[in-house]
């Protein structure tokens, strides 16, 4: 009955480390010390050049077989003494976001939220954000964004691909969207 017992629980314990690992694999670590960030990124993607970028973007990774799928993290200065929550819900940043996306008509960019919560981790803030953007083009993107602040900067990683591949790499997607933390 015992050796049963133990059994079962190493057989559980296996699939736990294996279902852990492999959400994990491709993925590779990336660590800003200078602004104090990190994230995982998935293996094959290419670190750009953001020097004649707009202001504020600190780091831009995209897929090397996928152009269209990238990343980017945003450092933007703010009030020292606010926090996440001073800037309002995880509803509110979704929101002022995407008004700011809609309100350039010139870009021909709609954006519509989908989802917005708050995560804590490491007794840090964060906002994950989800949202569909139709193009000028009439075509669609899918964004994921991780937003946090500390010592008087806003944090705002983004990640996003086209709407048709958004069903192969969603989960990914995820997984390091929530990979996102200051330190």
């Amino acid at each position: 009955m015992l050796k049963s017992f133990i059994s079962i629980i190493l057989i559980i314990f296996s699939i736990t480390l294996t279902s852990c690992s492999s959400a994990l694999s491709g993925l590779q670590a990336y660590v800003d010390g200078i602004d104090g960030y990190q994230f995982l990124y998935p293996n094959g993607w290419m670190l750009v050049d953001v020097k004649n970028v707009s202001e504020g973007v600190d780091v831009v990774f995209k897929d090397f077989l996928e152009p269209s799928e990238n990343l980017s993290v945003i450092v933007s200065k703010i009030d020292s003494k606010k926090n996440l929550a001073d800037l309002g819900t995880p509803t509110d940043v979704g929101y002022r976001f995407m008004k700011m996306v809609n309100q350039d008509s010139s870009n021909g960019r709609e954006a519509e939220l989908i989802s917005a919560e708050k995560r804590e981790q490491n007794l840090q803030d964060y906002y994950l954000l989800e949202y569909k953007v139709k193009l000028s083009n009439n075509e669609y993107r899918h964004n994921l964004a991780s937003v946090a602040t500390k010592n008087g900067k806003l944090y705002t990683f983004n990640i996003s691909t086209t709407e048709s591949r958004w069903q192969n790499v969603g989960d990914l997607f995820k997984t390091v969207t929530k990979s996102f933390n200051l330190s």
